[in-house]
């Protein structure tokens, strides 16, 4: 998995475009109205909104879970089930199933034998620090090594895409923000596109270059932020002015947000 760089934000391809999209749900509640983003190779893009914003809507919308009600999601050039990964608010990892095995799933489900893939299943643990709790169960690990291995199982594919929806909410603040900070070296490893769904500004910021604010009733974009600060990036970043003018930025927005939603 080479390291690669991510393009200015103004020179990146487009991977994505979702257009006017809405999505409603048992014929009157509606989740999403007129919903339109480009997504570029490269992006690290955090949807951020109050509840019932349809942002977790927007990325089952995406990984194919579920289908517009209306409009189109296109990918430049394409796709197949290998330029996604998808990590869920919970681990969702097999109980019967040791680390590595569970690391293995995407390649099974496609027909790979383990003995055939373990070098990428090995590569992928050794990423977010786990090769030696292979062939562990998943009852003997911390909440924040349960998510390392979901975060490995994700990008095991090397996908163009990761999807993650608020992966890390139920965690600690400390093992939070170690994963924050692994995620972004993960990233610049694998150069990978990133959609991450939050409620908190402060992890938004520290994440992100592109911040989409949504409102509710019904979901949609209401105001996008750049964040144009360079990569990798550390606990100086977070102690930084620039960091702290951002998170006022995107907190004004949130509670914008907030004010149309009530």
């Amino acid at each position: 998995m080479p390291s690669q760089t991510p393009l200015p934000l103004g020179a990146r391809p487009e991977l994505l475009k979702m257009e006017g999209i809405d999505k409603t749900f048992n014929g009157d509640v509606v989740a999403l109205k007129g919903l339109s983003l480009q997504v570029n190779e490269g992006d690290f893009i955090s949807l951020l909104g109050p509840s019932g914003c349809g942002k977790s809507t927007a990325l089952r919308l995406i990984a194919e879970l579920s289908h517009p009600t209306r409009g189109r999601i296109t990918w430049a050039g394409g796709h197949d089930t290998g330029d996604l990964g998808v990590v869920f608010q919970e681990p969702t990892l097999m109980p019967w199933a040791t680390v590595a095995e569970n690391v293995w799933l995407p390649f099974r489900l496609r027909g790979a034998s383990y003995a055939s893939v373990k070098d990428e299943v090995l590569q992928a643990l050794r990423l977010v620090g786990l090769e030696r709790f292979q062939t562990v169960y998943p009852r003997e690990l911390s909440g924040g090594m349960k998510m390392r291995v979901s975060i490995a199982r994700a990008m095991v594919t090397r996908p163009r895409l990761i999807l993650m929806d608020e992966p890390f909410a139920a965690l600690d603040e400390i093992t939070r923000f170690r994963l924050n900070n692994d995620l972004l070296a993960l990233k610049e490893k694998i150069g990978c596109t990133v959609i991450f769904v939050t409620h908190s500004v402060f992890e938004s910021v520290f994440l992100s270059d592109r911040i989409v604010v949504m409102a509710a009733r019904p979901g949609r974009v209401i105001r996008e932020l750049t964040v144009d600060e360079s990569y990798p990036r550390d606990e100086d970043f977070r102690t930084s002015s620039d960091y702290a003018a951002h998170c006022r930025s995107a907190s004004d927005a949130l509670h914008e947000a907030m004010g149309i939603a009530a």
